[in-house]
């Protein structure tokens, strides 16, 4: 018992003892260095802020993009119909070779970073061809100042030669071979067409997104053009002229 009492004794002395003398003790070096719950907690809570202004950012830099296709594809103005048959969901450009006439290496994303209007043929280029292309180019010089946001790009399905009557027209345009098995895994044909019958659209971002009715004529390229405007202005907030520069 006398134990006890002297221990009750020892807690009670401790408990009248100065600050300044308690702090020296080791139980209180032990007690009061404890780290506080609330800390962690502080931490927590920073980590998700963090997380929180970062997606925020996000979400800015792409919301031009978002606007401009949500105008486009959602608030369309009553009794306004395209011309061209917008593809949904859009088609991303896949990662095949694309070679240059002079058996340049390159790739299909090369392409990216303007809007791309795009026929297919073979090399020899029939008179459906040279009217895409005529087409294309014609398109691309009706929006005006516009026009450094647009390239018109054929497509060649083999590894011959085109005719050398089309070379002075060539030197305006992208031309690239592609193998035609793989580019049919991505562009295709409106049913019972070819996939050389139309003219694609493809925007900066390389989605396929737009396909012009099959044998385009000069009447329909009017249409065409409209279409092209209104991609355009809608994507005038985010879609600079000229490919973004490679590091």
């Amino acid at each position: 018992m006398s134990g006890s009492k002297s221990s009750d004794a020892s807690f009670a002395h401790a408990a009248s003892v100065p600050p300044e003398v308690a702090s020296e003790h080791p139980l209180g070096l032990t007690v009061h260095t404890l780290p506080e719950a609330g800390g962690a907690m502080d931490a927590a809570q920073r980590t998700r802020h963090g997380r929180l202004k970062m997606l925020g950012v996000l979400l800015v830099c792409a919301a031009p993009v978002i606007a401009s296709y949500f105008t486009y594809y959602v608030i369309r103005p009553e009794g306004r119909k395209n011309y061209g048959e917008l593809i949904e969901p859009q088609r991303p450009m896949p990662a095949m070779a694309a070679t240059t006439l002079e058996g340049g290496d390159g790739a299909l994303v090369d392409l990216k970073g303007q809007w791309l209007l795009v026929s297919v043929a073979d090399s020899q280029c029939d008179t459906d061809c040279q009217k895409h292309l005529y087409l294309q180019r014609q398109l691309r010089e009706s929006v005006g100042r516009e026009k450094d946001r647009v390239d018109w790009v054929w497509l060649v399905t083999d590894d011959k030669a085109p005719p050398a009557a089309l070379e002075p027209a060539l030197k305006q345009a992208q031309v690239r071979r592609v193998d035609e098995a793989a580019l049919a895994q991505w562009l295709a044909p409106a049913a019972g067409q070819a996939l050389r019958d139309h003219i694609y659209v493809v925007d900066p971002m390389g989605h396929w997104m737009m396909r012009f009715p099959a044998r385009m004529d000069a009447a329909g390229a009017a249409k065409a053009k409209k279409d092209l405007e209104r991609l355009l202005r809608a994507s005038a907030s985010w879609d600079e002229a000229g490919r973004p520069r490679k590091p």
